[in-house]
């Protein structure tokens, strides 16, 4: 062992010492390198390939210019392969047309099924390895479309933010309601849970597809699928833009939806959030009610009784259906590491 440590480390003296001697000589340039070192390839970006959905309806007078301005700022972006498919969803107008005629890819429905619905379409279209999620009414600016990209180099879905603002004052505190119910669901800060503007990963988007309902509430139920997966959602700050046309959210109808379905996702993927503050409640006013009756009357009531007998009862609803949960959600885990 110890001759053959000498020899290795006696041949680069060697050829050190010749080739100092050539470049004394004159026979080699004293500029000569012995060794080159390999050049660095660059990084290559995570969002390498994109494809932006746009569910439209009605929006031909805003249509045609955001596809022609999201085409040009995607192509300044050096090896970003990317397609823009816009979900006409029973527009009657030339919505449709006219996206198609700057070059998007067209997906028509015959008939209105739904802002949800069309966005469902758009992502079992989508061909690329991340998915843009933008509406068609110009409130989403294209020039915020290089940050989120940036964002998403951290994480598997990244969701422009309005930080409650950019809507009339209404909307802007329902949306404050709809963000603290989500974030007390998912015990995390979520501060804007129904932005339609998120890029997020191809692969997980299609598993997740079925649980999106059909109507404006997909954005919700996909942020509180994602975060239930245990995948990283990010969030960036944008400014919105005013809104060319008529908004087709109905202000009553789909805000109680909106929280229906809050409380549907929490007891889908967080259960014991919702039971177990009610099985708390019910606990407490049964005692308390015992505690009365008793101080007062000497006896324990019925009440009190049944009090406590629903309190138990919601209690272990909440621990059975917190296993159908974590069961539910091993599927969908199981089949995106596949």
């Amino acid at each position: 062992m110890g001759v053959l440590t000498e020899r290795t480390t006696t041949i680069p003296r060697l050829q050190s010492e010749n080739l100092a001697g050539l470049m004394a000589a004159g026979e080699l340039p004293q500029t000569a390198a012995p060794i080159e070192r390999e050049t660095q390839t660059p990084r290559r970006r995570r969002v390498a390939s994109l494809t932006i959905v746009i569910p439209a309806k009605n929006e031909g007078a805003t249509i045609g210019a955001l596809v022609t301005d999201l085409t040009e700022r995607l192509r300044a972006l050096e090896g970003l392969d990317f397609e823009i498919v816009v979900v006409d969803d029973g527009s009657s107008d030339a919505t449709g047309p006219l996206a198609a005629e700057c070059g998007a890819r067209v997906v028509r429905h015959s008939q209105s099924l739904g802002n949800g619905a069309a966005v469902k379409r758009g992502i079992r279209a989508a061909t690329k390895q991340w998915i843009l999620l933008m509406d068609a009414d110009g409130q989403h600016p294209p020039e915020c479309v290089p940050g989120l990209i940036e964002a998403a180099e951290h994480h598997d879905m990244v969701v422009a933010s309005r930080g409650g603002k950019g809507g009339a004052w209404h909307r802007n505190l329902a949306n404050r309601i709809y963000n603290g119910l989500a974030s007390w669901v998912t015990s995390r800060e979520i501060p804007d849970l129904t932005s339609g503007f998120r890029l997020l990963r191809a692969d997980v988007g299609k598993r997740l597809v079925y649980l999106l309902p059909n109507t404006f509430s997909y954005p919700t139920t996909l942020t509180l699928s994602m975060l239930r997966c245990g995948y990283s959602v990010g969030f960036v700050p944008f400014a919105v833009r005013r809104r060319d046309g008529k908004s087709h959210i109905r202000i009553l109808k789909d805000g109680s939806r909106f929280v229906l379905i809050i409380l549907k996702i929490a007891t889908l993927f967080a259960p014991l959030r919702v039971f177990l503050p009610l099985s708390i409640a019910m606990g407490a006013l049964g005692v308390g009610w015992y505690l009365y009756t008793y101080l007062a009357f000497g006896r324990f009531t019925n009440m009190s009784a049944l009090m406590l007998t629903q309190a138990t009862v919601v209690f272990m609803l909440g621990l059975v259906s917190e296993q159908v949960s974590a069961l539910r959600f091993e599927h969908v885990e199981e089949d995106l590491d596949t």
